[in-house]
């Protein structure tokens, strides 16, 4: 299973939903995958926050379904999100690993779930997460996605994809300054909020 056809079943349910990503090849996978999501995707978050920050999310935006577009290397980063996503429940939020099972980025070393024994959708499920799940193949994968973008509690889909890169797509564009601007000024206008207003000038 390949994670740019996972992107691609995912990007077609997706409308007005918040997305937080990784680093690595998916950013550039998901760019071209979900173009209709850019402004609503904050792309390049360091290994280990890019579920807390989807959490952080889903709390202070109760009525709006968050994505969390994370890896097994992140996750591996920070286990612990998974003891406060059993304790606190968020009623919005669709965590989605992609476990290639090797850090992709940094030459493709394997990761802890490479040696078999290690499962995260079992190490969520045993942190309180009911609906923990493996998606092996593209069907099984897109029927998750759907239950999961429709659950009133945390979702987590565990996707195990190959570790191939899709070739020849488009290269985002910015930064990840511009990245955040971007994000959250496409927050305020569909919130009808002020995060980052004017500067003030004594």
């Amino acid at each position: 299973m390949k994670r740019f056809d996972c992107m691609k079943t995912l990007a077609e349910k997706l409308s007005d939903e918040l997305v937080i990503l990784s680093l690595g090849a998916s950013v550039d996978e998901w760019y071209n995958a979900a173009p209709h999501m850019r402004e609503g995707s904050l792309f390049q978050q360091q290994l280990g926050c890019v579920t807390p920050e989807a959490f952080g999310l889903a709390v202070g935006l109760p009525h709006r379904r968050i994505v969390s577009l994370d890896t097994d290397g992140g996750m591996m980063f920070n286990l612990g999100i998974l003891a406060t996503l059993g304790n606190e429940k968020p009623e919005n939020l669709l965590v989605i690993v992609w476990d290639n099972e090797c850090y992709q980025s940094i030459g493709g070393p394997p990761t802890h779930t490479a040696s078999g024994t290690v499962d995260l959708a079992a190490i969520a499920r045993g942190a309180g997460i009911s609906q923990a799940h493996t998606a092996r193949d593209l069907e099984s994968f897109g029927r998750l996605c759907r239950e999961g973008l429709v659950a009133k509690e945390p979702f987590v889909i565990i996707a195990k994809v190959s570790g191939d890169v899709a070739p020849d797509i488009r290269r985002k564009h910015s930064d990840g300054r511009e990245d955040k601007y971007i994000f959250v000024r496409h927050v305020e206008k569909t919130e009808n909020i002020v995060i980052m207003g004017p500067s003030e000038h004594n």
